[in-house]
């Protein structure tokens, strides 16, 4: 799944308002001095009771164990770091964490759990197969921080903050504007000015989301001047043989996807196998992970030309302080010691976004006060961690917009190399295209 952004959404993306104007929630701090405040003494005396926050995922899916874990461990390793200095005013941050099993059922459950017995300050860093459970988190004017978009509900409940932003109306109704997203064509467009590529194809499953989100790619690179070949498999039993022999056939250069990791390894192989040679086959931001040489084994051509695109810097940039000190950070866990990923480093930054809003509160720290920073005017960027992140909340949806992309490509022996440039100069204005999750 290539995300454009402003689709990050497209499997999900979003967020809320509805936040209360809380009494000692006006001080604004620039983001670089947030983590210095943070550490703060509290009241004098007994310690200060701890602020307690959940975490749900689809640790267990049908996907697979490990598919929407990075989220949560990036964000636990995040409240690790700021508990040893000093936590939020004084403040621990207790992490509560529920697997929902990758059902709405499930789901439910754990918003229930979040709701009820633990009693929550935030969520943060969600990662649902199957978000079932955002319309009680709505209602309960629960704070969602920078969770991943599988599904439409942060782009249509009020309360909810995905890490990529959103500027729909979110009033809980419907999706976006009257039941329809937008997403930009700047993925295609650096393709396209980049590599000169001109026939793409798109490989989705016969499954609602996978296959929604695999009709706006194939209506953003016809927009952009793209022969399209479409390509759907079954999710039970995919046949990926003989979509790698049409690829073949049909002499593509860039293969884009709307499936999981184990899909694209799959489908990888099966491109190997048929000989098919691609300029970049196109994945997202939750393929981009230190498993590339384990999943796609079998391989080699195909595992060399993995793109990702995304709107989080890349997390073997160690050139940037804050990239350095995540990875320090996950190397004391033990699933930074197994892997490390591009949804670990967003989840690290939906906790810091947390951690900011709620020391901007000082003393007097409310749901309230979260909230009004999380709607702030100025975008936020975790620290240079995210591309500008915002939640304008307009009554009408935009027909253009400058985004900008991050880029990486899979090498052997280097990893995940930086491409296009820094990511917040790798700009394009395209066009918005509407479509329905």
């Amino acid at each position: 799944m290539s995300v454009p952004r402003g689709v990050r959404r497209a499997l999900c993306l979003a967020l809320v308002l509805a936040a209360l104007s809380a009494a000692g929630c006006g001080s604004r701090l620039p983001e670089r001095d947030f983590e210095r405040r943070g550490g703060g003494a509290g009241r004098t005396g007994a310690p200060a009771e701890p602020v307690k926050v959940g975490i749900i995922s689809s640790a267990t899916s049908p996907v697979g164990g490990s598919a929407f874990t990075g989220p949560r461990d990036g964000a636990r390793a995040y409240f690790d770091r700021l508990n040893a200095h000093g936590g939020l005013n004084g403040r621990k941050v207790e992490v509560v964490t529920c697997d929902d099993g990758g059902s709405g059922v499930g789901n439910n459950e754990c918003v229930q759990r979040m709701l009820r017995k633990e009693k929550v300050f935030a969520l943060v860093a969600g990662a649902s197969l199957d978000y079932a459970g955002a319309p009680q988190v709505a209602r309960a004017g629960l704070p969602d921080i920078g969770g991943q978009p599988i599904g439409p509900a942060y782009d249509t409940y009020p309360h909810l903050y995905g890490i990529y932003g959103s500027l729909a109306p979110r009033n809980g109704d419907k999706p976006g504007w009257d039941g329809k997203l937008y997403g930009g064509t700047e993925v295609y467009r650096y393709f396209k000015r980049e590599h000169g590529a001109r026939k793409a194809a798109v490989v989705s499953y016969n499954q609602s989301a996978s296959a929604a989100y695999a009709r706006l790619v194939t209506r953003g690179l016809k927009r952009e001047g793209y022969d399209v070949v479409s390509e759907q498999v079954d999710f039970a039993l995919p046949n990926f043989r003989a979509v790698a022999a049409d690829l073949r056939a049909q002499d593509v250069d860039l293969v884009f996807d709307s499936m999981d990791t184990h899909g694209n390894a799959q489908l990888c192989e099966a491109i190997d196998d048929a000989g098919v040679e691609l300029t970049a086959k196109v994945t997202n931001v939750q393929n981009w992970s230190s498993d590339v040489p384990g999943e796609y084994r079998k391989s080699p051509r195909c595992r060399n030309a993995l793109w990702a695109t995304g709107s989080s810097r890349n997390y073997q940039d160690t050139g940037h302080p804050q990239v350095r000190a995540f990875r320090t950070a996950m190397k004391r866990t033990e699933a930074g010691r197994e892997r490390l990923s591009q949804w670990q480093l967003e989840g690290w930054a939906a906790a810091m976004w947390f951690g900011d809003a709620a020391k901007s509160c000082g003393a007097k720290l409310t749901r309230g006060c979260v909230e009004r920073f999380l709607r702030r005017e100025e975008p936020y960027r975790a620290r240079g961690l995210l591309l500008p992140v915002s939640f304008e909340k307009r009554a009408k949806p935009p027909k253009e917009r400058r985004t900008c992309l991050s880029v990486a490509r899979w090498r052997d022996g280097k990893g995940w190399v930086n491409q296009g440039g820094d990511m917040d100069k790798n700009c394009f204005t395209v066009p918005q295209l509407g479509y329905r999750p």
